[in-house]
This record gives structure tokens, C-alpha cells and sequence, in this order.
């Protein structure tokens, strides 16, 4: 009997790490679906590489923090520094490979 304890607290704590996980990776598409519409200024951009690397700064040695797939569509700023469009705070793409969508202001 005194197994049966602690087997519950691991079914629950496992339940509980499980529904934290469906919570972050729903919240994160909604996150994605919400940044296609476009950024402050209106800009979304798509990927014409076949895949992108988003890094932490605008250098082509910054840290890798993301990647995107060719046709992804993202909101960005128009802010442009060193070749790399910003995407959001600590998240800069190579504009060579980043195309504005029909009818965007990414200045």
C-alpha cells in the first residue's frame, strides 16, 4: 500500500507536465498565427531560402535562436541593420532571403 502514493504523485505531476506542454505549444501557434499578420508597421516577410536561420543580433556569427522553412511567412519590423531584418526582440534574419508579401510596409 505504501507504493500506491507514490506512484500517484508521479501520474499526477507527469499529467500535470503533459497538459504545461499541450498549453505552451497551443499557445505557441497561436503566437505564430498571430505574428503572420504583421508587425508594428504592417511588414510580413517570406522565406525564399529553402531554410533560415534567425539569429540573436544582426551578424552572421550571432547565436542561432530559430529557424524558418522556405514560403514561412513572419510579421518583422522595418528595421534593418547589417544585412538582417529584425524580427522581434533578439531575433534578426538575412534580408537576402527575406521577401516582403503583396501590399506590406516594411519601409
Amino acid at each position: 500500500m505504501s507504493l500506491a502514493l507514490p506512484k500517484k504523485r508521479v501520474l499526477i505531476i507527469g499529467a500535470v507536465l503533459v497538459g504545461v506542454g499541450l498549453i505552451y505549444v497551443m499557445g505557441a501557434d497561436k503566437r505564430a498565427s498571430e505574428g503572420a499578420t504583421g508587425g508594428a508597421a504592417g511588414c510580413t516577410v517570406a522565406v525564399t531560402a529553402d531554410v533560415l536561420n534567425v539569429r540573436a543580433a544582426p551578424d552572421v556569427n550571432a547565436q542561432i535562436v530559430g529557424k524558418f522553412n522556405h514560403d514561412a511567412k513572419t510579421a518583422a519590423e522595418p528595421v534593418v541593420q547589417n544585412g538582417f531584418r529584425k524580427i522581434a526582440e533578439n531575433k534578426w534574419a538575412k534580408t537576402d532571403y527575406l521577401q516582403p508579401v503583396a501590399g506590406a510596409n516594411c519601409g
